[in-house]
């Protein structure tokens, strides 16, 4: 089948270039366009790279050999993110399906940037967190809620956008535990209360991102805004369609503590969990969590891991240096499964916070959205 020509606004920075990486011989996707600020605007993309390339090992997006035999990527003119018009001239020639969103501005800016790519007939699959409160955006966790993306029709009636629309995804400290929480409440367990505190890699930070000073011989115990984020985000992943929105779960109650470790890649939770009357054992748990799968078993997802939960039974994992790659780096793998002397139930767990929480989410949710035939 002929690939999806897509473009990637924000190309330039780490989660954009991510998001080229995993692109570059994906089989229903092509990056087609590439758009970054206005100082990277008119060069070839190879030369608005020079300096910022922040991924390290071989990687074809960078080497020159295109996109899986396609069009040079490197070659590639890099247009300004902020013309939407350039943007809706190639969606209207066939030359960009939808767009990848990894815009690093203002969150206002932000915000109406994208909306004025969806009201032009373009839809926005983002990384950005402008739009994550819109009650009709849906915040998508490919295995989690994907249902929630069945809101597209009524935001496209709501705004008055044709084929435009955007879709969002969660912020990438709470991908780690996300899933298997929601693992447990599909098996039919109440969680009333969360515990969790974060070790969260320096890559979350973006580029330059934090001083390596401050992070030597150091722990931060705060990022700004990353707590409320990790409180509030996952009830409106577990809340309900109702009435044209998106109504936000009244439990789990969430306590979040987030910190910045020096570590490069690969954001761990510990977690604590307490259930209602109806209480799992520990091998319950292991044994719901590793029959997950969360997609339809019967369509082949390019980018979902084969396993969405790795359980691991190793007393030291899981570890960012060893597990965060597990399975194209887009499974969450959990260990230090016990029961908590304070909750009921305590663990640890890991995602790779620029691919699972990051690009290959992103790419995941397009996916999902191509099978329920919002793209292509």
């Amino acid at each position: 089948m002929s690939k999806i020509p897509v473009g990637i606004l924000g190309a330039t920075g780490m989660v954009g270039q991510m998001y080229t990486r995993l692109l570059a011989f994906h089989p229903w996707f092509e990056t087609a366009y590439v758009a970054a600020s206005p100082r990277s605007a008119g060069k070839s993309y190879r030369e608005a790279l020079a300096g910022r390339r922040y991924l390290d090992g071989p990687s074809p997006a960078f080497s020159g050999e295109g996109s899986g035999g396609e069009a040079d990527l490197l070659s590639l003119t890099v247009e300004d993110a902020n013309d939407v018009g350039r943007a809706a001239a190639a969606f209207k020639a066939g030359n960009c399906a939808f767009v990848f969103s990894a815009l690093e501005m203002d969150k206002e800016e932000t915000k109406k940037l994208e909306e004025a790519y969806a009201a032009a007939g373009i839809p926005v699959v983002s990384n950005a967190s402008a739009n994550r409160w819109a009650p009709d955006v849906p915040m998508l966790i490919a295995e989690v809620n994907p249902h929630h993306a069945d809101i597209i029709p009524l935001q496209r009636k709501n705004r008055g956008w044709d084929r435009g629309f955007i879709v969002v995804k969660p912020n990438c400290s709470l991908q780690s535990y996300m899933t298997p929480l929601w693992a447990l409440l599909k098996a039919g367990y109440e969680v009333k209360r969360l515990l969790v505190t974060t070790m969260q890699a320096v890559s979350g930070a973006g580029y330059p991102g934090v001083p390596g000073w401050d992070l030597i011989d150091n722990l931060l115990p705060y990022i700004p805004g990353e707590e409320e984020k990790s409180e509030g985000e996952p009830l409106k992943i577990l809340g309900a369609l109702k009435d044209g929105a998106i109504v936000d779960a009244a439990f789990p109650a969430i306590s979040a503590h987030c910190n910045r470790v020096p570590v490069s890649d690969g954001h761990t939770a510990c977690v604590s969990l307490e259930f209602g009357a109806k209480k799992p054992s520990v091998e319950e748990v292991k044994r719901i969590w590793t029959a997950f799968r969360g997609l339809p078993q019967e369509q082949d997802f390019p980018m979902a891991p084969r396993r969405p939960i790795i359980v691991l039974e190793e007393q030291d994992r899981p570890q960012p240096r060893k597990d965060r790659g597990a399975d194209k780096a887009m499974a969450v793998s959990v260990g230090r499964v016990r029961p908590c002397k304070v909750f009921d139930l305590r663990f640890t767990a890991l995602s790779h916070n620029t691919v699972r929480g990051a690009a290959g989410g992103g790419i995941l949710n397009a996916e999902l959205l191509k099978y329920k035939g919002y793209l292509g």
